[in-house]
């Protein structure tokens, strides 16, 4: 095996520096290689990205897991459920379940400077989870809520669509038994990339909404959940359900993707789309590594001759030709990772690519490239590659040191 890699070594420091006319062909394979680990690399980091931006941004207005009451809607207000500090206390505890937050939803109409907007008013309380928003914040300071009475945090689309600035009043209605107004106060300005969001929710506290439909201290639309691990998102849903299960009252448990189920049919399309687009990098790749074997083999048929007549076998110098392709193949590797990470990174950081928001929820391509996936990947390439290989090094059975004689 020693002498093998010796001559592998060899042939490679010969094609890395002589003059034979496989060389422009070596580097060629190897480009290929080169090019196709890059974009497949490119394709599961937009792929993550997408799934990872889009999602954060759904679960950000909303959240992993809703629970409401079973009876619905009722004359445009949601039904409300009671939940006591010990129910939020058991859904708290359950494996995978990060936060539990009350929120009430109430839709009304916005009026500011002779404009009407149709809204979604959520309400939250000290349960809420602000992550999300804090980081989105563009104006005013979630911090500075406290003691301001019907305070409303407003998207920049709205701000900017109904002329509303900091610490200016406006007007919201509520349809119901009767008409009602509240005056409120702007005290944050968010912005985000979801258009569809953007344009209709505000925040405010959920006393607001508990006044107007006259619920009880603890009543509101729904709890949500966010969880931890978005892969047991399933596992937690049923785990909520059994917990919820010994109350009374009935409860409607629903999951993010079947609330929104097209924005997540869309993001499983991006799956079909990465795997067309890995399958065929991966033919790509492995057309340049068996052209790259073919052309070591055939430029080395001499050599391959003279080995044979002293008495080296088949195997010994297919061993010889598989070990000269993987360092090719190392080469392409590293290459197509230095260049696939390098455009990762750009557009990471500096995001070159921007995107139409209102068509992709998202004002640049997203990109994000877990280190399960990449190594998994490099994986995936050694073991295409060693089998590429395999098949084309057959070859050198073919070739006798006699017909090589005659030749000559």
């Amino acid at each position: 095996m020693l002498f093998e890699r010796f001559i592998a070594r060899r042939f490679s420091r010969e094609l890395s520096g002589g003059e034979e006319m496989s060389r422009p062909a070596i580097r060629i394979a190897i480009t290929g290689i080169a090019l196709g680990l890059a974009v497949m690399i490119i394709s599961i980091a937009v792929v993550v990205g997408f799934k990872r931006e889009v999602t954060r941004q759904v679960t950000g207005f909303g959240s992993h897991i809703i629970v409401s009451s079973f009876d619905g809607f009722s004359e445009l207000d949601e039904t409300p459920i009671e939940v006591k500090d010990e129910q939020l206390e058991l859904l708290g505890k359950i494996k995978n379940v990060a936060e539990v937050q009350r929120v009430g939803r109430k839709p009304g109409i916005l009026e500011a400077e002779n404009a009407f907007q149709g809204i979604m008013l959520k309400g939250i309380d000290e349960t809420y989870c602000w992550d999300f928003f804090r980081e989105r914040m563009v104006e005013g300071s979630i911090d500075s809520l406290e003691g301001t009475d019907n305070w409303a945090i407003v998207s920049r689309r709205m701000a900017n669509q109904m002329q509303l600035k900091m610490n200016k009043k406006f007007t919201l209605y509520f349809v119901g038994e009767r008409l009602k107004a509240r005056r409120f106060i702007v005290k944050g300005i968010y912005e985000t990339t979801f258009a569809e969001y953007d344009k209709i929710y505000i925040l405010t506290d959920i006393s607001v909404i508990r006044q107007l439909n006259k619920w009880e201290k603890n009543q509101c639309t729904a709890l949500e959940l966010l969880v931890d691990n978005w892969k047991d998102l399933n596992k937690t849903q049923n785990a909520v359900l059994e917990a919820l299960a010994q109350d009374e009252e009935l409860y409607t448990v629903e999951t993010i993707t079947s609330k929104v189920p097209q924005i997540f049919d869309w993001l499983a399309m991006l799956d079909i789309n990465a795997v067309i687009i890995l399958i065929l990098m991966m033919l790509v790749s492995g057309f340049c590594i068996i052209s790259g074997m073919l052309i070591l083999v055939l430029e080395r048929t001499q050599t391959i001759g003279l080995l044979k007549a002293l008495g080296a076998t088949n195997r010994s110098i297919r061993h010889i030709f598989i070990i000269q392709s993987l360092y090719l193949i190392g080469w392409g590797m590293l290459w197509g990772n230095i260049l696939g990470l390098v455009l990762v990174a750009v557009q990471y950081y500096a995001k070159v690519i921007p995107l139409d928001a209102t068509a992709y929820y998202v004002d640049h391509v997203p990109v994000f490239l877990p280190a399960e996936w990449w190594i998994a990947l490099n994986i995936g390439m050694v073991i295409i590659g060693m089998l590429m290989v395999v098949g084309p090094s057959h070859i050198v059975s073919h070739i006798k040191p006699k017909e090589l004689i005659v030749n000559e």
